[in-house]
């Protein structure tokens, strides 16, 4: 073969890979429209038409008949078009007397509120509330209830309760109220990563002293004796994710699944043993491998122990961040997923 004949090949080639590569993240049945519908996700309306959701921003994202990706509405019509042989959902929406409109850059009228969330947030919207993950002298060192007033056991809102170990000097005004819960262990070091700090209301100081009274705002459940109260972390915690592809190479393992279940599947929440001090952010997703299972070789003469490859079993993405674990939302589960197994980059 001649050196320009290979060089027009590979030109031809160079040519052709960008669209190789878009038309590779589209289904094979894809839809050629699809209408949005009240209770859709972001997650859901990708996943029709392409194999890997978080992919969305390679086509979403340059399109500029979009407005703002991010803000979808029951009742738009999700378009795929070709432009410049390339891949890209385009939206029309339907004004209330049925004509069709094409967005453009203009204020929109309709709520934020009730445009459709990335992921569903019900899943995860009692984890998004002030429980956090603290170490374990964070919690040991923080002042604690002794009493509740008028000899109540349990304490809620309007309450007065007494604490004592809170100091005066530099010390705020509210305080999270907050329970122990349980502590998360990396499977490899049994390095305590963190313990869960599981909250339970706001109480604000009425009274200095040892012990000093504050006065209980609110609760989701009864505070008692030996209770912890937080200085508030001034955490802005996002209202919604979009998913995307991390920045970063991860490697962890899921090492708890949270909320009272034991089994994982689809919409669990789950505990990371990697977080921003690895570089991850909310958003983030991550392939999840279960451990290949050990067989026997019974055709070799040692007759030893194989261990099978990883197995990809499913996706999650990563909504809560902490110093050094993260709780992830499972996305998709395409078999059965357990504790210990392994997280990757998608």
């Amino acid at each position: 073969m001649s050196i320009r004949k290979l060089f027009r090949q590979l030109l031809v080639l160079a040519l052709f890979i960008p669209l190789l590569v878009g038309a590779a993240t589209l289904k094979e049945e894809h839809p050629e429209r699809y209408v949005v519908q009240k209770g859709d996700t972001l997650w859901d309306i990708s996943e029709h038409f392409l194999s890997s959701p978080w992919l969305w921003p390679e086509i979403w994202y340059n399109n500029p008949a979009i407005d703002n990706p991010h803000l979808i509405y029951p009742g738009d019509v999700i378009s795929l078009v070709y432009i410049d042989g390339e891949p890209r959902l385009t939206i029309r929406r339907e004004d209330r007397v049925g004509a069709t409109i094409k967005l453009s850059p203009k204020i929109r009228e309709q709520s934020i509120e009730t445009a459709i969330p990335a992921i569903p947030l019900d899943a995860i919207r009692p984890f998004l509330n002030a429980s956090r993950i603290v170490d374990a002298d964070t919690l040991e060192d923080a002042p604690y209830v002794i009493a509740g007033a008028d000899e109540r056991v349990m304490s809620s809102a309007s309450d007065r309760i007494y604490v004592r170990r809170l100091a005066p000097t530099g010390r705020a005004d509210q305080y999270a109220v907050v329970r122990r819960g349980d502590a998360y262990t990396d499977p490899t070091t049994r390095e305590v990563l963190g313990i869960e700090a599981k909250y339970l209301g706001n109480a604000t100081v009425q009274a200095d002293g040892d012990p000093a009274t504050l006065i209980v705002e609110q609760s989701n459940r009864e505070i008692l004796p030996g209770d912890r109260l937080l200085e508030p972390t001034g955490e802005i915690l996002p209202s919604n994710f979009y998913p995307r592809a991390p920045e970063v190479d991860v490697e962890g393992r899921i090492i708890a699944v949270l909320d009272g279940v034991t089994q994982i599947g689809q919409y669990s929440v789950v505990a990371l043993n990697v977080g921003a001090d690895k570089g991850v952010k909310p958003g983030d997703v991550l392939a999840v491998y279960t451990a290949g299972r050990q067989v026997r070789d019974t055709f070799s003469a040692a007759r030893e122990q194989v261990t099978l490859p990883d197995e990809r079993a499913g996706e999650l993405i990563i909504f809560r961040t902490f110093d050094r674990m993260s709780l992830g939302l499972v996305m998709e589960a395409q078999r059965a997923m357990h504790t210990m197994d392994a997280v990757r980059n998608p």
